[in-house]
């Protein structure tokens, strides 16, 4: 028999959710115990809330002191159907929300509230109380996506991969038929006007203009189906990062999207698409897709010779713990209580144009940073720069 103790306890801490706030400068963590929230850049704790009971969701609002809190976990701080408006610079609840059903996610701004449910999405007016300003029917959306901005919000449709676009200064609602399947990612640009999608299939990622809802590019981040965590645009929007379960961070180039030059650091040259284009050895993992893995075949405009692959990639850690795929969200229910399915993995935010961030809940909560540089060719590469666990600091 071995009697023999371990060398190191194993950590029954975990983190039940992850988030970035909207200029991905911090992330917030939804705890068994609390939250904690970290600057980004560094991972160093900047604030910690014990609560003695669980949150399934934290969602900041900017760099400002409200949160929104919504209970989860083994043991939850909150009802499951009620999001709370929690004041950090006093300590204290501001206002909450109650809804008939559990709550799947949110979003916030000062000015709104999105309340995300299995099939629904209603808009309330940020102030005490809230006021009640729309409600909008979806398909099953137990990942909770939500998208919003100060001039748009974005939620799946009432048909499976499709899009409703809600321009708030005037209510209109544009329908976006964005895939043939439900959808598993969403993702507005800093501006909101650069609207990333992509399906349960995973394979494909397409850019729509929101304004006007055209489709403006179509990327492939495999031949192979995926479980996509994250998409997240560069703060430019010349770029978009994405994740999956295949263990991959690939960068695409975003054609057709506004260049300021000011957000080029001095002496860096800007990437260019035709360069990522034409050279399909730029990715930093060499088992990883490249830009065109079809070469000067991808000239020729039919068949998988036109996709255009990913410019750059490098693969990142999902960890040891088994992770979320679309078989398994489609056997929850609305009942399911959050913290308590699988960790969320590769979530994605950009510190700056040319430096990212993934991370990762669970146990195996983990902080990666990557960076892009230039190599002597010209060609970019993307180099993971350092990581850390952030539950040990």
């Amino acid at each position: 028999m071995n009697t023999r103790p371990p060398i190191e306890s194993p950590s029954e801490q975990a983190a039940l959710s992850v988030a970035f706030n909207n200029d991905s400068s911090r992330f917030a963590v939804g705890l068994d115990s609390g939250f904690r929230i970290f600057l980004a850049s560094t991972c160093q704790i900047q604030t910690a809330r014990v609560f003695n009971a669980g949150l399934g969701l934290v969602q900041m609002m900017g760099n400002a002191n409200y949160l929104a809190l919504v209970g989860g976990g083994r043991s939850p701080k909150f009802p499951q159907n009620k999001v709370i408006i929690w004041d950090d610079s006093k300590g204290k609840v501001a206002f909450e929300i109650a809804a008939l059903t559990a709550v799947r996610g949110v979003q916030i701004t000062k000015t709104r509230v999105v309340v995300v449910q299995q099939n629904s999405v209603r808009l309330y007016a940020f102030e005490k109380p809230p006021k009640p300003l729309a409600k909008y029917e979806t398909a099953d959306n137990l990942l909770g996506l939500c998208c919003l901005t100060d001039k748009y919000l974005v939620f799946p449709g009432r048909t499976p991969g499709h899009v409703q676009v809600v321009q708030l200064a005037t209510d209109s609602v544009s329908i976006l038929p964005a895939h043939s399947s439900s959808l598993r990612a969403i993702q507005l640009s800093a501006d909101g006007e650069l609207l990333a999608t992509a399906s349960e299939k995973g394979t494909l990622v397409r850019i729509f203009a929101t304004g006007s809802c055209a489709k403006l590019a179509e990327r492939r981040r495999g031949s192979e189906n995926a479980t996509i965590f994250s998409l997240r645009f560069s703060p430019s929007g010349s770029m978009l990062a994405c994740t999956s379960d295949k263990g991959n961070l690939h960068i695409f180039d975003v054609p057709n999207s506004r260049r300021p030059t000011s957000s080029t650091p001095r002496g860096t040259r800007p990437i260019s698409p035709s360069a990522a284009t034409l050279n399909p050895s730029t990715s930093a993992n060499p088992n990883a897709d490249a830009t065109n893995k079809w070469g000067f075949l991808s000239n020729i405009p039919f068949g998988p010779f036109s996709d255009v692959y990913s410019f750059t990639s490098a693969p990142f850690e999902t960890g040891s713990e088994p992770l979320q795929n679309n078989h398994n969200m489609r056997r929850l229910s609305d009942n399911a209580v959050l913290g308590t399915t699988r960790p969320i993995k590769g979530v994605i935010g950009w510190i700056d144009e040319y430096s990212l961030l993934v991370i990762g809940a669970g146990q195996d909560a983990r902080w990666e940073k990557f960076v892009l540089r230039e190599g002597e060719d010209g060609r970019y590469v993307l180099v993971r720069e350092g990581w850390k666990g952030y539950l040990g600091n």
